[in-house]
């Protein structure tokens, strides 16, 4: 997130209204520009109902949908670790060299490999789980069977290769080629179904897919020019960051699992394609529900960026000088006031949006042309993403600090009570539907916050004393020692 940082603070600190709008406009297109392009995309295919017939298009957002909710879900470990990684490198080019003396261009030259070999470990692992789910367990023509298996290892590369490209702030480089690639997925998506049928709308829309896929790729290979060098160098990091790949595990399961319960369990699923249950109204429901925490995710970045990051430095660089430990103490003040003013602005920003979308809800879904049995999931929906955003940017700050234990019991809080509200809402009933997400967020929402609180106010001693390589090769009894005196 640092990258944007620059622009952001040059946008608004503008001091007009111009330069506020086009930072939050920035911050929104850098945050979610490939996210919500694929959203609306889905949405799109609904029009395709008249070429391919309305079976085939809801078995084709079905395939789509598994693909993507799955994917992410099972590529998370990878990504995060290979994030670290990654930072890892960055930090040492930006100090032009390591311990060992090597310049910048050396350091950086491991990315190529890397890739490759991030790439690999997803598809070797994946690949049993997906090929006997799509070539043996559910029932598809042979044709759509290779077309399915296709698409999910296009979606899974994205995934990986999106790390990469925000190491090189390629932000306009991202978003303009998901625009390109979306567009290419959906015309020939369009040309194919009326000839091809269900495995002619995948073939399409992977082909679109693989252009954003290859197009991405061939610019990170152009900004990394070197040959490609230990592919799994980034391997030994799972063991030395654990925490991070079962974080990341945890959170994407949690995104997804309250849609799978209802899948699986609730009584209005369907079986558009056997092997594969769905609930359309549910899923159609969250997901216009999630579009509604991009404003908040933007101002976020902006409170993150413009404010927050720079007392975050302030606080280790003046530690780094020595100073004394009032200058320390107001520092942390400086912190705690970034954040207390960041978490203020998103729950008014996004707070006043969701008293907006619980009160123009039916109007809302009378003009999309959904069906208004949807409209108490989706208020369910706005609610808990309203927390889910204010999730976000606690995990995120507490990642800050590195406390990735902390954040990993957190989140596997989100997915224990997600999947525990979810089966309490489901056997309440119909109207109790997408209660177990907004429970769930609240409810980690609260949890999350105190521990917040709690680790961000003690951050001198843990800086100093819990995390410090010094005191943790003390003896035993001094360790006890530094504890009593803390």
């Amino acid at each position: 997130m640092a990258g944007v940082g620059f622009n952001l603070r040059k946008l608004v600190h503008r001091d007009d209204l111009v330069g506020i709008l086009a930072g939050f406009f920035y911050s929104t297109w850098v945050t979610a520009g490939p996210w919500i392009l694929t959203i609306v995309s889905l949405f799109l295919i609904i029009w395709m109902s008249d070429v391919a017939g309305y079976q085939t298009v809801a078995e084709f957002r079905l395939i789509i949908i598994y693909n993507f909710a799955f994917s992410l879900a099972f590529t998370a470990p990878v990504f995060m670790v290979v994030t670290r990684y990654l930072a890892d490198l960055v930090f040492a080019a930006g100090d032009e060299s390591d311990e060992k003396g090597r310049d910048r261009e050396r350091i950086l030259d491991k990315v190529p490999g890397m890739l490759l070999g991030s790439l690999v470990l997803v598809y070797v692992t994946q690949f049993p789980l997906v090929g006997i789910f799509y070539l043996w367990y559910v029932e598809l023509e042979p044709l759509v069977r290779i077309a399915a298996v296709v698409n999910y290892f296009l979606v899974a590369g994205l995934w990986v290769i999106a790390v990469y490209l925000t190491a090189l702030k390629a932000y306009h480089v991202i978003s303009t080629t998901f625009l390109v690639g979306l567009i290419l997925s959906l015309l020939l998506a369009w040309l194919f179904a009326g000839t091809y049928s269900l495995a002619g709308m995948l073939m399409g829309f992977s082909i679109g897919l693989a252009v954003i896929m290859f197009g991405l790729i061939a610019y990170i290979f152009s900004e990394y020019t070197a040959d490609a060098r230990e592919p799994f160098g980034f391997v030994r990091y799972f063991r030395r960051y654990w925490e991070l790949a079962l974080a990341g595990l945890f959170y994407n399961l949690a995104i997804w699992v309250d849609k799978w319960i209802m899948w699986l369990y609730a009584p209005e699923r369907e079986m558009i394609i056997p092997g594969m249950p769905s609930y359309p109204d549910y899923d159609a429901a969250m997901f216009l529900a999630y579009l509604s925490i991009i404003p908040g995710l933007a101002m976020f970045v902006i409170s993150v960026e413009t404010n927050f990051f720079m007392q975050y430095l302030r606080f280790y660089r003046d530690i780094k000088k020595h100073v004394n430990f009032e200058r320390i103490q107001e520092n942390l003040g400086r912190i705690t006031s970034s954040l207390t003013d960041g978490l203020r602005s998103m729950i008014v920003l996004q707070g006043g949006i969701v008293i907006v979308l619980l009160l123009l809800s039916p109007r809302l879904y009378e003009i999309l042309g959904f069906s208004y049995s949807q409209i108490g999931m989706f208020r369910f929906g706005v609610l808990g993403a309203f927390f889910h955003v204010l999730l976000v940017m606690q995990f995120i700050i507490l990642t800050y600090f590195d406390f990735r234990r902390l954040v990993m019991v957190l989140q596997g809080i989100f997915l224990l009570t997600n999947i525990v509200f979810t089966f309490i809402s489901l056997n309440m009933g119909f109207p109790f539907y997408g209660g177990g997400y907004f429970a769930s967020t609240l409810f980690t929402f609260v949890v999350t916050y105190l521990a917040m609180v709690r680790y961000v106010g003690d951050l001198p001693y843990r800086t100093f004393v819990r995390d410090n390589l010094s005191v943790k090769r003390m003896p035993p009894s001094l360790k006890v020692l530094s504890e009593s005196q803390r």
